[in-house]
């Protein structure tokens, strides 16, 4: 058995110890993601590798079967779900996690302080990891190319969801930090259960399967730090408050995505969040991504 490096995420911390943090994941993010484009939304090295694939774009041998069936539930599921074939119920999926991520950031953007007015370290990190998310809208959204969806259109939600997002970047942080912190954990455990699904259902087209893979890398990376990153902002009573959300967030947002219930096991997603700990992540996404000091184990 290979000995474990790390601590659970819901590791204690002290303030100083976070405060500490908060200086060190600044100091990565800057060399992670490089220069703030703020009025394009993006970041500069993350522009060159969007840049890479749609340069060098990789396509399926053989179509869809049914791209219609896609197109036609992508917004809203309006088929039984059952009728669907995996890679079109995996793709429909794909789409309405990013369209829930794509519509949050949208509404914290507008929230949250530009950089010219961020003077905090906990301010300025805030602004890069939205950055980070709207690249990782892009980088969804270059999967659905590749698997010959070009007609994909990014829809609102309705307008009381979208209420909601647009109002939750407003709570004050004791109230907020605590279930987004959640919602970043969510998305690693749904990036890494897609991950492995990957194998499974584009075994013939392995050139499509491993440039998901690489997109698919670019936005795990970031969500892993994302989920460090957001767990320092909470202190001892949020964190144990934390652990208890995962399951009723976990069931409540995948309610929304029926594909998900169709393609994964929910109650192992909800348990690897539980259990989250960084120990089963691959050396080479751990090498480029960021962990908190107190979640590392002398070895």
């Amino acid at each position: 058995m290979t000995q474990a490096k790390y601590r659970s995420i819901f590791t204690p911390a002290s303030d100083a110890q976070r405060q500490e943090n908060f200086a060190d994941y600044w100091l990565f993010t800057q060399q992670h993601g490089g220069e703030l484009l703020e009025a394009d939304r993006d970041l500069a090295k993350k522009r060159e590798r969007l840049a890479y694939f749609q340069n060098n774009p990789v396509r399926l041998h053989k179509p869809l079967a049914d791209p219609e069936a896609f197109y036609r539930n992508y917004v809203k599921m309006v088929d039984d779900p059952k009728s669907l074939d995996k890679l079109t119920l995996l793709l429909c999926g794909i789409y309405k996690f990013a369209r829930h991520e794509w519509v949050g950031i949208k509404g914290a953007w507008d929230v949250v302080p530009d950089m010219a007015n961020s003077h905090s370290v906990e301010d300025k990190i805030s602004r890069v990891h939205l950055a980070e998310e709207f690249c990782h809208w892009r980088l969804f959204d270059e999967m659905l190319k590749t698997c010959g969806l070009e007609r994909v259109v990014w829809e609102p939600l309705t307008p009381f969801k979208e209420m909601i997002y647009e109002q939750f970047p407003k709570l004050p942080g004791v109230l907020m930090d605590t279930p987004a912190f959640v919602t970043e954990l969510m998305g690693v455990s749904f990036y890494c259960h897609l991950y492995q699904l990957f194998d499974e259902l584009l075994a013939d087209e392995p050139e499509v399967r491993d440039r998901l893979k690489a997109l698919l890398d670019e936005i795990t990376i970031d969500e892993v730090a994302h989920v460090g990153q957001r767990r320092n902002f909470i202190g001892p009573l949020g964190i144990k408050i934390a652990r208890y959300l995962v399951k009723p967030f976990y069931t409540l947002f995948y309610q929304d995505i029926p594909e998900v219930g169709e393609l994964f096991d929910v109650k192992q997603m909800i348990a690897h969040g539980e259990a989250f700990d960084f120990n089963e992540l691959p050396d080479y996404m751990i090498a480029r991504s960021w962990i908190p000091s107190y979640c590392k184990l002398a070895v």
